[in-house]
């Protein structure tokens, strides 16, 4: 376990939280787990088309179980944009409960941290912008990025990572890397 997760699985307001990386073994809960959160409309968003296509990246993705009860997950594919290598970050789904404790944030601190331990120096996503605003992602250089499908583009949301902070704004069509 690296030191991002086991400082994140001691810091979430849990009694017994365990943040690991996700494995072929978990399919099954998170398939259920995002069937209960977004419903059979998930399947329809743009953000879909670009998990249809891009590589899934279990290493950079996480769940936090309470016991044997998965109660979050958040999953990270490589894409390109313009052809430079980046994360999709993708699907966030976390239980009402344990929404409440933080468990959302606290998935998405330690994937980022995942993804720039891998050399990864920007993060991708469709979200929230006043929850992913609060973790560091913007819309301000994500104009010229197209995705596979319709987006508002205010929670289009980019967060650069580490040393990366560069102002360059990405252009091109998310892409396969």
């Amino acid at each position: 376990m690296t030191a991002a997760v086991a400082s994140c699985a001691d810091s979430v307001a849990s009694p017994t939280p365990d943040i690991r990386p996700e494995t072929p073994q978990d399919a099954g809960a998170i398939e259920a787990l995002l069937d209960h959160a977004f419903g059979p409309g998930r399947f329809a968003k743009a953000s879909e088309r670009v998990r249809e296509v891009a590589p899934l990246r279990l290493d950079l993705s996480f769940c936090i179980w309470e016991g044997e009860r998965l109660v979050g997950v958040v999953r990270q594919s490589e894409i390109a944009v313009g052809g430079r290598r980046l994360i999709f970050l993708g699907p966030l789904a976390v239980d009402a409960a344990a929404r409440r404790l933080g468990a959302g944030a606290r998935l998405v601190e330690v994937a980022c941290a995942a993804a720039e331990a891998a050399g990864y120096g920007e993060v991708l996503l469709v979200g929230d912008p006043p929850f992913f605003g609060r973790l560091g992602f913007s819309a301000e250089a994500t104009g010229q990025i197209v995705m596979p499908g319709p987006v508002d583009p205010r929670r289009l949301l980019l967060k650069r990572l580490g040393q990366s902070g560069g102002t360059n704004i990405l252009q091109g069509a998310v892409t396969a890397p």
